[in-house]
């Protein structure tokens, strides 16, 4: 049987993780994972929802090293934890929040104890066997309803083997990896924890949000140091104007980047920006310098197959054959240019658009801060069943009308949103998705404003106009 080992750092002094300021070995981390092993509650599915990214980490091991699953939806609606315990029915809560209302059977991490006193004559790593199912994870939810993939080990750890060995992170040195992503979605799991722990390399455990934050948890992490982060929060620290402290390198996912975003934040760091592309069904696959090059290489071992216009993901770490959601042209075994998504095109009135072309207009607008088109489906109680182009955007500046005329000189007329929601702010996740029933809520508020009052334009902490 094939076995994997839970940490590769190689002494019992090794640097996991830096939280409060403080360093953690990796005497003290296996420690307390096993501390935290002894007193779980029977059930075999974990919903870890720790914010506190070393306690996720902690609880991760606690799971592989007892058997159990961990369950990692991008978000905890209630809508999504009815779909867990359909799922999972013995599924109980991780938490670190006293404040916690997920209507599971909730286990409260334990108050923190004293720094373990093993020394390094009593470092043993788990080894985990490499079919053994470690999480089960599940889709943003951005294009419908969030779906689940189930990840083994083995795979799992090949994965950000392959990722480390990419990003450069293997040579010698102990990197820290500072994440502005939780460590619950796919990006986060695999790039700021997994990585880690099969590199020798070490993460903080916080998760900082705004720029000042993100700008502080940089400083105080030592060198070489990786900030992990989006497209979304790479815009906001460029807008806010704060002091970078001094990166070693900067990793992108979940969204395609543009070039000139890549260029304005190597020059802000003053590091190399690498971007990863990946899905949820496949983890990451391929990874490109934005700044330089158009293309994706892929990492070792994966291949991309065409088919009918389909192209498929294989080999490696990648668990079977898995279409990819991405329109992508092959520009060699080893590389490849993405187009967008399969779902982001569109067809109105026989015309060709895609939201990718869309959305760049939409926010290259002067006063534009934040907007996005989407579908949204027509009358819901009626019976004309119409798909309509909306969009929703953040515009303090401006009127709709004024938005509608300057969009009328960048897009086709019948691309036009109907209706157009002013907002305070899109319903972005904590990686900067835009779950579609989230902008189908929002569309919702709008025709129920509407409808109670006619004429009146209002804004609310989402909006509505």
């Amino acid at each position: 049987m094939d076995v994997t080992a839970l940490l590769s750092h190689p002494s019992a002094d090794s640097i996991v993780a830096y939280r409060g300021g403080r360093a953690v070995r990796a005497v003290e981390f296996l420690a307390e994972a096993e501390r935290l092993a002894q007193s779980l509650p029977p059930g075999r599915h974990v919903l870890n929802a720790c914010a506190d990214r070393y306690r996720f980490a902690v609880g991760l091991a606690a799971s592989l090293t007892t058997g159990r699953v961990s369950l990692l939806p991008s978000t905890h609606t209630p809508e999504v934890i009815r779909h867990l315990i359909q799922l999972a029915p013995d599924a109980f809560c991780l938490t670190d929040d006293e404040a916690c209302a997920i209507e599971l059977p909730r286990f409260h991490y334990p108050d923190a104890t004293a720094p373990s006193s093993l020394d390094s004559g009593a470092f043993r790593v788990p080894r985990i066997p490499d079919d053994q199912l470690a999480a089960i994870v599940f889709t943003s939810g951005s294009t419908g309803t969030p779906l689940p993939y189930r990840k083994t080990w083995g795979r799992l750890a090949g994965c950000v083997r392959a990722e480390a060995h990419e990003l450069g992170i293997v040579d010698g040195r102990s990197f820290t990896l500072i994440g502005t992503v939780p460590a619950q979605h796919m990006y986060g799991f695999e790039s700021t924890v997994l990585v880690a722990l099969q590199s020798a390399n070490s993460f903080t455990a916080e998760r900082p949000f705004y720029p000042a934050d993100i700008a502080a948890a940089v400083a105080a992490a030592p060198r070489p140091r990786v900030l992990v982060t989006t497209p979304v929060h790479l815009r906001t620290l460029l807008a806010a104007g704060v002091e970078w402290p001094a990166l070693d390198l900067l990793v992108s996912a979940t969204a395609p980047l543009s070039r000139e975003l890549a260029c304005a934040a190597e020059t802000r760091s003053g590091a190399p920006l690498l971007e990863i592309y990946g899905s949820t069904e496949t983890g990451q696959i391929a990874i490109r310098r934005t700044g330089e090059t158009e293309a994706f290489r892929l990492f070792r071992g994966v291949k991309l197959r065409a088919d009918n216009g389909q192209t498929y993901a294989y080999g490696g770490h990648v668990e079977q054959m898995t279409p990819l959601c991405d329109v992508i042209e092959l520009s060699g075994e080893r590389e490849f240019t993405l187009h967008g998504r399969t779902a982001d095109l569109v067809n109105v009135a026989g015309k060709r658009s895609s939201f990718g072309y869309l959305n760049a207009q939409l926010n290259g607008i002067p006063g534009v801060l934040d907007g996005a088109f989407f579908l949204r489906e027509g009358d819901r109680g009626g019976a004309t069943g119409i798909t309509r182009l909306a969009a929703a955007v953040v515009a303090p500046t401006l009127s709709a009308a004024s938005l509608l005329q300057s969009l009328r000189l960048r897009i086709d007329p019948v691309f036009l949103p109907r209706p157009l929601l002013l907002v305070a702010r899109l319903p972005r996740n904590a990686t900067g998705k835009l779950p579609h029933q989230a902008l189908e809520a929002l569309a919702d508020q709008h025709a129920l404003a509407q409808a109670e009052e006619p004429g009146a334009t209002k804004r609310s902490p989402h909006g509505n106009s």
